[in-house]
């Protein structure tokens, strides 16, 4: 038998995924419940098929005008106007958090977040090769700031991750404290005077409550911030894999060393401009979607569970001495949420009224 060169850190470890299964309502991955419109379909059968006529062709390997259009984008969405330049999009925000650590982490270095957080960053940077430190969260699933800065200096940390909203919990990080991260990041990096890249994943951000600002607006003053967003949540584009990144110009023209060549294929290009051509239609989708979440909140504190407050299109409940027997109960009866979280906690995604009312009923009849 031939003994194959396994890397060893990738010894008993197993993919990444949600489960995927075949049920009448799946409330598990985060996703937009709303399928695209007929007119959206047209639109990017018609950018496709046009794109189709240079398949013989490499891509667009800098993708200039999607950048132009996510810039457009991001003005309306959050008021910030960035340069097309500083914006950088890759096959998912699961790439582009990959460019990032091949960036600037690796051998020798170090990635900090604070549990409980997106299960994916780990194994980011596994699959770097860089060093994973990890802080707890409060009970409240707030960040306790004397206990970020200690682990932070004692680290000194390339890259800090910070999901805002984050995930599994939903909790938005304050602006505050976001201030504060960064000021003392400036100093905080793997080398005297060098300053901690601050990744904020903002991957439900369009979800986010009234008066809840986006860390895109500290861009310009704090040139070691990245934040990144997708186009798999509120676009309902999941199946697209459009991820993209906002930074100062040299932190993108270091991810242009890290990309793949022409890692953005025609296709990709052409459907997302037309989805984003589309962006005005989903602000009745995200308005209806952000006020199932709230409803369902409460629908699920009057049960007496505990609820985590969310700005994200998901809903953290519990606790349950058994959080499994509570997870089989919902799939017996047609419904796939996360067992996702600490311990005693699940996570349901927001879906369609129909979509909603039924795993209030399956979660009625578990308990």
């Amino acid at each position: 038998m031939i003994n194959l060169p396994f890397r060893p850190q990738f010894a008993d470890e197993s993919p990444y995924g949600a489960p995927q299964l075949d049920v009448p309502v799946c409330l598990n991955v985060n996703e937009n419940p709303f399928a695209p419109s007929a007119e959206l379909i047209a639109d990017l059968a018609k950018a496709v098929g046009e794109a189709a006529h240079t398949l013989n062709r490499y891509p667009d390997r800098d993708f200039f005008p999607l950048r132009e259009d996510l810039s457009d984008y991001l003005a309306e969405e959050s008021g910030v106007r960035v340069e097309p330049s500083h914006i950088w999009a890759a096959n998912g925000s699961n790439e582009i958090m990959l460019h990032v650590l091949q960036a600037f982490a690796g051998p020798g270095r170090t990635v900090v977040s604070f549990a409980p957080t997106y299960s994916m960053y780990p194994e980011y940077a596994r699959d770097t090769d860089s060093k994973w430190v990890v802080g707890r969260r409060a009970e409240d699933f707030t960040l306790d700031m004397d206990s970020v800065r200690d682990i932070v200096f004692s680290a000194r940390p390339a890259v800090i991750l910070l999901a805002s909203p984050n995930n599994p919990t939903g909790t938005a990080l304050p602006r505050e404290q976001l201030l504060e991260i960064l000021q003392f990041a400036a100093t905080s990096g793997p080398e005297e005077g060098m300053a901690s890249i601050v990744v904020v994943d903002e991957a439900y951000s369009e979800f986010r409550r009234d008066g809840v600002p986006s860390a895109l607006e500290l861009l310009a003053e704090y040139p070691n911030l990245a934040v990144t967003r997708t186009m798999s949540k509120a676009f309902g584009a999941a199946g697209l894999r459009l991820g993209y990144l906002a930074a100062c110009q040299e932190i993108v023209d270091q991810l242009t060393i890290v990309r793949l060549p022409y890692h953005l294929s025609a296709v990709t290009q052409a459907a997302a401009r037309a989805a984003l051509a589309h962006r005005g239609q989903l602000r009745k989708q995200i308005a209806e979607l952000r006020a199932s979440r709230d409803s369902l909140a409460d629908d699920l504190r009057r049960l007496g569970l505990d609820v985590a407050d969310s700005d994200a299109n998901f809903v953290l409940f519990g606790r349950f001495p058994d959080r499994h027997s509570v997870w089989q109960g919902l799939l017996d009866r047609g419904i796939l949420i996360r067992e996702v979280g600490p311990e005693g906690w699940l996570r349901v995604s927001v879906g369609t009224p129909a979509e909603n009312a039924a795993f209030l009923t399956a979660l009625k009849e578990t308990m």
